[in-house]
């Protein structure tokens, strides 16, 4: 007969911390692994209704629906920074304009000083050249962390896709995997956890798709309304930042605003981006993401921007990206285990907005299954 060892409180606290530590400490060592595996992961779950199309409408082979399905995804991907650096490259060639338009702009600035602060041209000069020579040793570092960070972009840019097709391809054996790692008693409620994570998955990403047109639509119609040049380029800048929940859309006003700076010397148009990016911020908090996104993860605003700092602290922009998908899939788990289900209530948003609809849900499988 099975004897259940029941540890007191500290004992779990303790125990609880150190596995949170060791699991913290092994993303952050191994990100150069991790992080590409779990890019690929979440694209595969989107790209699997699409393989699983080819290979049982279109009757295609196994090997050639998942090859096929990652170079579409490859070419969708390729088309879009295309677009950007077709645009990129048109805005490089009014380079000459630009710089006359940034030093105007220095030049007022200079001029602010020193009715400001009583700071001639000359001083101002000297404190620049004393703030110059002092960073250049932070900057040469910069420099060297730019260019790891290029070349780490790059490989997973050649191996997302490879882990992708290679997902898709031996999909079924890691499911015969998992199965294998529980008794069969509790197979019922696997295949409902994964179920569910693969329409939350599915429904999340392609509710970021959605997000993203629109945002970028409405962000070029604004900017051009005001009459800002590489209109189309920045909404679409700003649709891609915007993938990164809270921080994306300041990121993306801010380069914008610097676009602004050296495309012409009238300041007044930086108000009209500011409305811009206000206005298009106000649609999309408050109409795309409670429906579109936030309705397919369920995960409430404050562990979603502790998740979104770990994630940037752990694995960088990928990292902030791959938060809230990834708290998404364990409070799934959570919620089906009954020692767990506590801490999903924590990470899951329970206003009253939705509670008629909480109601309404099947209830959950009381058995646990084993660790």
């Amino acid at each position: 007969m099975k004897q259940t060892v029941q540890f007191p409180f500290y004992a779990k606290f303790a125990l609880i911390l150190f596995i949170i530590v060791s699991v913290t400490a092994l993303l952050y060592l191994g990100q150069s692994v991790i992080v590409p595996l779990l890019m690929a992961l979440l694209f595969a779950i989107l790209l699997r209704p699409v393989a699983n199309f080819m290979e049982k409408k279109m009757k295609m082979p196994h090997v050639l629906a998942c090859l096929l399905t990652v170079v579409l995804f490859v070419v969708f991907i390729g088309g879009i920074f295309y677009f950007i650096s077709i645009q990129v490259v048109e805005m490089a060639n009014d380079w000459n304009t630009m710089k006359t338009n940034l030093m105007q702009h220095y030049h007022n600035l200079q001029a602010y000083v020193k009715d400001t602060f009583e700071l001639d041209r000359d001083q101002q000069e000297q404190l620049i050249s004393k703030a110059a020579d002092s960073s250049l040793d932070s900057g040469t570092s910069m420099v060297s962390t730019t260019l790891v960070s290029f070349s780490d972009t790059m490989m997973n840019l050649v191996l997302i896709p490879i882990y992708i097709f290679l997902i898709l391809l031996y999909r079924n054996h890691f499911i015969k995997f998992l199965c294998k790692l529980f008794n069969e008693k509790h197979h019922e409620k696997l295949q409902q956890i994964l179920a569910t994570i693969k329409v939350s998955v599915q429904s999340y990403i392609i509710g970021l798709m959605i997000e993203f047109v629109i945002v970028s639509v409405l962000t070029s119609v604004g900017l051009m309304i005001i009459g800002m040049k590489y209109a189309i380029l920045l909404g679409v800048i700003t649709g891609l930042l915007n993938l990164i929940p809270y921080i994306g859309i300041l990121i993306a006003g801010i380069l914008t605003i610097v676009a602004s700076l050296t495309g012409t010397t009238d300041l007044s148009i930086i108000v009209g981006i500011i409305v811009v990016n206000v206005v298009v911020q106000l649609i999309d908090n408050n109409l795309l993401v409670p429906m579109i996104v936030s309705s397919k993860v369920e995960i409430n605003a404050i562990a979603s921007i502790v998740g979104i700092i770990i994630g940037g602290i752990l694995g960088g922009i990928s990292g902030m990206f791959l938060a809230i998908p990834i708290m998404a899939i364990i409070k799934v788990i959570f919620d089906r285990i009954d020692s767990l289900e506590p801490w999903g209530y924590l990470l899951g948003d329970d206003l009253p907005r939705n509670f008629q609809w909480r109601k309404k849900r099947p209830e959950k499988p009381q058995a646990t299954p084993e660790a």
